[in-house]
């Protein structure tokens, strides 16, 4: 069963992810390419302002783009749950420089009553993996926000 807050994204496919639904996902700029229920796909160019002294893209950045994406995947699949990260383990494999396009892409391993698990990977268009994750995302609801994004 879709939730509405998945029906209220599925607009975005193939558009840029708008800061109203997460002001650092707005600051990352990322491109909504695929949306399913436990699953999604965003592209991000690197920009100067996301490499570090050597002009690749900054390993926190990396972990930033991977956590904005696993936790709106877990975000999405229901209207009345709100989750926080308790963990989140990264493993650099490649680096992309500025001016590429890298893939983020999630997708949900295990949801429990209280804790979800999930899987991202960062990667560039012809496949090369750069970094993946795993997180673990418990239910928060003091945390939850005001308002549903729109």
């Amino acid at each position: 069963m879709t939730s509405r807050r998945m029906a209220n994204v599925q607009q975005f496919v193939g558009r840029q992810i708008p800061e109203r639904l997460s002001p650092v996902g707005g600051w990352l700029g990322g491109t909504l390419l695929r949306l399913a229920e436990g699953e999604l796909a965003a592209s991000f160019v690197v920009r100067r302002d996301m490499t570090n002294p050597s002009g690749i893209l900054h390993g926190g950045i990396m972990a930033t783009m991977l956590d904005e994406l696993m936790g709106f995947t877990v975000f999405l699949l229901d209207d009345e749950s709100f989750f926080a990260s308790i963990n989140l383990t990264i493993d650099f494999l490649a680096s992309a420089r500025l001016g590429d396009k890298v893939i983020g892409a999630t997708r949900v391993i295990r949801r429990g009553r209280r804790v979800v698990n999930v899987e991202g990977t960062l990667s560039h268009t012809d496949g090369t993996l750069i970094a993946r994750a795993t997180s673990n995302l418990g239910l928060a609801p003091a945390l939850a926000p005001p308002a549903e994004p729109a």
